[in-house]
């Protein structure tokens, strides 16, 4: 999931450098959605994991 918002991040600077202000803005918003669910499941794993190995 990283990886695909990684991408969108590239999309989004590639589109801006060319003058294309709603595909990049679109692929950043898409890009930092994609982090924030990355990052959630992260912490759900790792919140998880504390807890299996407490018990």
């Amino acid at each position: 999931m990283l990886y695909w918002a990684l991408m969108f991040l590239v999309v989004a600077l590639i589109a801006a450098l060319f003058g294309f202000g709603g595909i990049a803005s679109s692929a950043a918003g898409m890009a930092q959605i994609l982090f924030v669910v990355a990052l959630v499941l992260f912490l759900v794993s790792l919140f998880a994991g504390f807890m299996r190995r407490n018990l």
